[in-house]
């Protein structure tokens, strides 16, 4: 079993930065490839990062590419998602995810675990 409590969410200018935390607890995290998830009000759930449990392979949606960072630290149960340049389009709920076999990780149905989620809101 994995528990996720996801932070660091707010509001921000446009171009402004947020870094939101995603702290795990389970004694196998470090096996779990994890993703970040959001989801804006009438719209479907999408697809932002995920990263393998080694950290070493990261995957990004083309909306974010270049601004957006993922990375883990795995002795501390922790993913991070580093948010740059943020624009109105990204306000959404982000949502943190666990996947405890490795499957396609752009897709939400093959993850097993969630956070709460956490709001970030960018004016404009």
């Amino acid at each position: 079993q994995v528990q996720l409590v996801e932070s660091g969410g707010g509001l921000v200018q446009a171009g402004g930065s947020l870094r939101l935390s995603c702290a795990a607890s389970g004694r196998t995290f470090t096996r779990y490839t994890m993703g970040w998830f959001r989801q804006a009000p009438g719209k479907e759930r999408e697809y932002v990062a995920s990263i393998t449990w080694s950290g070493g392979r990261t995957y990004y949606a083309d909306a974010v590419k270049g601004r957006f960072t993922i990375s883990r630290d795995n002795a501390k149960n922790t993913v991070y998602l580093q948010m740059n340049s943020l624009k109105p389009e990204d306000t959404a709920v982000y949502y943190c995810a666990a996947q405890s076999v490795y499957e396609d990780s752009r897709y939400p149905n093959n993850y097993q675990y969630w956070g709460q989620g956490t709001q970030v809101t960018v004016s404009s």
